[in-house]
């Protein structure tokens, strides 16, 4: 479905000066540095797949993204979806994908939002009885009902995404590029946002690349992840395969019966780096690699020398097993 290699992206960076002559100055200077935003990546992603592209700001996400969807042309390498070059096809390109960017918006701001739907039906020339078949579908998923004839500017957040969300969804396109879909909703939104995302994956067999910064969407959309550091790829995997490669320590947290004293932090007999305790007030909370320990262990040995109110068992968050990845870098 989307084939990407050696895709590389340069942009010059023309230099400024300080000062009123140095403005002056950098309108006639000529002096400029490369910038490699993208540095020969290559990765593949297969038809229905949920992949989720992430990295730090300036990572060089959002420069792949563009070139992956017609806007930007690459400096070197090349790039396919779905059997077309997006920069060399850029009008067959944008009837075969889906964007949603979460701090733009593709619906007409002052007209409702049934209006921008009727545009965009005549932009994408859809024929009349699958856009009242796929409106319904996706009023039904996105719950648009309650604000289809309400004008886009007077929307939530929340209601917006749903709206942009259905209207990248109209022509039933074979990718979905999703750029931040959940930023600044609250809760019980992003959890319907991405119930749709997966429902559409499912059902539809879309193919679906996001970008997020936030790790809770890629653990509950994405089946395989890509992570970019500097423009370079440094991860790429299922993320099954990723927990189970960085995710190696466990953390139980023994909540204790008033009235203890806990006299010695350290209590069990292994290096620091295999197994760290920390006491806080009624609190033992103890990290170890789950190789090299067994829970059954751990718990017995607290409960052999304290009185336990409560257990509580925690695997690594996602955030942490990124942040593993750069470190290994």
């Amino acid at each position: 479905m989307i084939e990407v290699s050696g895709l590389s992206k340069e942009f010059k960076i023309y230099k400024k000066y300080e000062g009123f002559k140095g403005a002056v100055k950098s309108l006639f200077s000529s002096e400029y540095s490369v910038k490699k935003a993208v540095d020969d990546m290559n990765f593949h992603i297969d038809e229905g797949e949920s992949v989720g592209y992430i990295g730090v700001n300036g990572a060089g996400k959002s420069t792949t993204i563009k070139m992956m969807t017609g806007i930007l042309t690459p400096s070197h390498g090349y790039c396919k979806v779905n059997g077309l070059v997006p920069y060399e096809n850029r009008k067959v390109n944008a009837k075969n994908i889906g964007v949603v960017f979460g701090q733009r918006t593709q619906l007409w701001w002052d007209l409702p939002v049934s209006e921008s739907m009727n545009i965009l039906r005549d932009i994408y020339d859809i024929p009349h009885a699958q856009f009242k078949s796929k409106l319904g579908y996706l009023k039904e998923l996105l719950g648009l009902g309650e604000f289809y004839l309400t004008p886009v500017r007077n929307l939530s957040l929340g209601q917006k995404m749903r709206a942009d969300f259905a209207a990248s969804l109209l022509h039933e396109p074979k990718v979905l590029f999703l750029d931040e879909p959940t930023i600044g909703l609250d809760l019980l939104v992003k959890d319907n946002i991405r119930s749709a995302i997966r429902h559409v994956n499912e059902t539809m067999k879309t193919t679906v690349i996001l970008t997020t910064h936030d790790l809770a969407d890629i653990e509950e959309i994405c089946s395989k992840i890509i992570v970019i550091d500097d423009g370079k790829k440094v991860y790429e995997g299922s993320v099954a395969d990723l927990k189970k490669q960085y995710n190696k320590y466990k953390l139980v947290k023994f909540e204790l019966k008033p009235g203890q004293t806990v006299s010695n932090n350290s209590l069990f007999n292994a290096s620091s780096d295999d197994i760290q305790t920390i006491v806080e007030n009624d609190y033992i909370t103890v990290q170890f690699l789950r190789d090299k320990f067994e829970i059954a262990d751990i718990v017995s040995t607290v409960l052999s020398k304290f009185q336990i109110r409560d257990i509580t068992i925690e695997e690594q968050g996602m955030e942490d097993i990124v942040k593993a990845i750069y470190q290994r870098k």
